[in-house]
């Protein structure tokens, strides 16, 4: 049974939340304010966190910073309805995806089943990859250890968050190959079908802002508009 922190200081809400979680299959640990996440995730890691980002003592914000100093837990956040401040900040400390409020229990239930479908491959994955000799990717100037889950450009290790390496392998993958926006999302959050395409372009972003020599005008990840995104051929020469 997956462990989901629910972290909600909206009493009704969290009941809500929790009541559907628990109905779903899912052991919920409901925590009212941010500073009781954090004494919780230090005695405990759960399958996943669901962050509300406006929370009494530390707000969402700086408890995904700090998860994420230590952890790849999968983390979904809610936020206002039509803040897009909120998703973006909250995608780039870390986060995995978002709900705007209000939302829909089968949504959320939806995303959860998503995200913690991606990281139960990801372990297999990793445990496939101790079983086997490390093996790398090269691309151009980027060298992606898939045993280690490390990257390098150019000999400079670079610090990626874990969607956005999740992203970077499923491209170099597919080098060279148009990789569909609906596709990447299906992919790399799991979703079955129609997903925010807003989530994928932050987190393309991040990796351009890492790996391009100038992120305004890519050679690397290329935007194949209407469609989606290549990893060009281009920077293997």
């Amino acid at each position: 049974m997956a462990t989901v922190f629910l972290v909600e200081d909206d009493e009704s809400l969290s009941n809500a939340v929790a009541y559907n979680l628990r109905r779903a299959g899912y052991d919920v640990v409901a925590l009212a304010d941010g500073e009781a996440a954090l004494r919780a995730l230090a005695a405990q890691q759960p399958d996943l966190i669901v962050l509300d980002i406006m929370l009494p003592t530390i707000d969402g914000f700086e408890v995904c910073r700090q998860v994420r100093r230590t952890s790849s837990v999968p983390i979904l956040v809610l936020t206002a309805r039509d803040d897009e401040v909120d998703r973006v900040v909250g995608l780039e400390l870390g986060a995995d995806d978002y709900l705007t409020k209000p939302f829909s229990m089968r949504e959320l239930l939806a995303r959860v089943k998503a995200l913690l479908r991606r990281r139960a491959l990801l372990i297999e994955e990793l445990q496939r990859d101790r079983e086997i000799p490390p093996e790398r990717l090269a691309i151009g100037p980027v060298t992606i250890d898939l045993a280690a889950r490390r990257v390098w450009r150019s000999g400079q290790e670079v610090a990626l968050k874990p969607k956005e390496y999740d992203l970077l392998v499923y491209l170099a993958r597919h080098q060279g190959r148009v990789c569909t926006s609906d596709g990447l999302l299906r992919a790399v959050w799991g979703y079955d079908g129609y997903g925010d395409t807003r989530t994928l372009a932050v987190h393309i972003h991040g990796l351009r802002e890492k790996l391009e020599d100038d992120p305004r005008h890519p050679r690397l990840i290329e935007t194949v508009r209407g469609i989606g995104y290549r990893l060009s051929p281009r920077a293997t020469s």
